[in-house]
């Protein structure tokens, strides 16, 4: 088998949910696992999520999927519903929908359901991306509580900068929802992993982690470790080249990368159709046999060099961490000049993937 693979750590990713509400001092938590669970196997890593209280998705779709793997929790789906006949498989199977604009309180108003759903009223304070500013969501609310097709109603917010703690917007945004919900009396929900983290006061009475879930900080110059968090994504590869490049010849493609000196370099079986970033430049930290390593020359679609000057004895066959445990991808994320969500929800079908379940 080609060396390319991704260990998915089940106990690690049970640790960081119990760290998530421990961080929150009890509040109830959504598990955000859209995008098919930041590219880890939304079906695979059910059996880790096993406490959370509810999971939270981007659209019917990924709701469906979970049923059909076996998820009993509740569903949230927080973009809400986008037609209406979405709305009698809500019902059926335990959905409880975001409401963000106008269109979709016309959904709900006429409907006759089975069973009421439990919605969640998004409040836009400062994002501008989705939700009812907070004038518009005091109307909004007492459509909602006139709607015979709702049970329930809890609020919402999503903070723009809570991974910038000096920042006074997310402030302004806590103050706004404040105004918001005076007086109605209704559960909320202000944070993200950000919020979690870096904002106590806000935790309210649900949080919706995600990528703290997973392993990662949002927090810029912070890694998951520093958290207290543990990867739960490793990829790994290994050596299936090893070669002695002269002083002056080049690299790979385009001869991005000249050596300077007499240079032993490791040829990895992983490249950008496994999900590694193309653009990751010369110097992207990898670790070959646990120890630490840099990129070289251009990433190729299914290999990348690495630099084995301080390894005289690496051989084919050693193991090379892209990132993940000892490698956090904060790090690999940086210096490819992306973050690393985008590490993990770029991992590739080709990649073989190896649950770990320590329990």
């Amino acid at each position: 088998m080609r060396p390319a693979h991704a260990i998915i750590d089940l106990q690690a990713l049970r640790h960081n949910l119990r760290e998530a509400r421990r961080r929150a001092d009890g509040a109830r938590v959504v598990a955000v696992v859209k995008a098919n669970a930041y590219g880890h196997g939304a079906d695979r890593i059910l059996p880790a999520l096993a406490e959370a209280d509810m999971l939270g998705v981007a659209c019917i779709e990924e709701a469906l999927t979970l049923r059909d793997a076996g998820a009993t929790q509740p569903i949230l789906l927080m973009e809400g519903p986008f037609q209406g006949d979405e709305l009698p498989l809500c019902a059926r199977h335990g959905f409880e929908i975001a409401v963000h604009e106008p269109g979709q309180l016309a959904m709900l108003e006429p409907a006759r359901l089975e069973r009421r759903l439990t919605v969640w009223l998004d409040v836009d304070t400062g994002m501008n991306r989705l939700g009812f500013r907070p004038a518009a969501a005091v109307a909004a609310y007492a459509r909602l509580r006139d709607c015979p097709a709702v049970a329930e109603i809890r609020l919402m917010t999503h903070f723009a900068s809570a991974d910038e703690p000096t920042d006074p917007a997310t402030r302004h945004q806590i103050e706004r929802f404040a105004h918001a919900a005076q007086g109605l009396g209704l559960a909320r929900s202000f944070c993200n992993s950000a919020g979690v983290l870096a904002w106590p006061e806000a935790h309210a009475e649900w949080i919706r982690p995600g990528v703290m879930l997973y392993g990662i900080s949002p927090l810029p110059g912070r890694t998951g470790p520093d958290e207290g968090l543990a990867p739960v994504m490793t990829v790994a590869t290994a050596l299936i080249a090893v070669r002695e490049v002269h002083a002056g010849e080049t690299v790979g493609y385009g001869g991005a990368w000249r050596a300077v000196e007499p240079t032993r370099i490791g040829i990895a079986a992983l490249g950008y159709a496994d999900g590694y970033p193309r653009h990751a430049p010369s110097g992207t930290p990898v670790l070959v046999n646990g120890r630490p390593s840099v990129t070289v020359g251009r990433v190729s679609m299914d290999m990348l060099a690495v630099d084995l000057a301080a390894q005289p004895n690496a051989a084919v066959g050693d193991p090379v961490t892209l990132w993940g445990r000892g490698l956090p991808a904060e790090l690999v994320a940086s210096s490819a000049g992306t973050v690393a969500y985008e590490l993990l929800c770029g991992l590739a079908g080709r990649v073989r993937v190896e649950l770990r379940d320590d329990a």
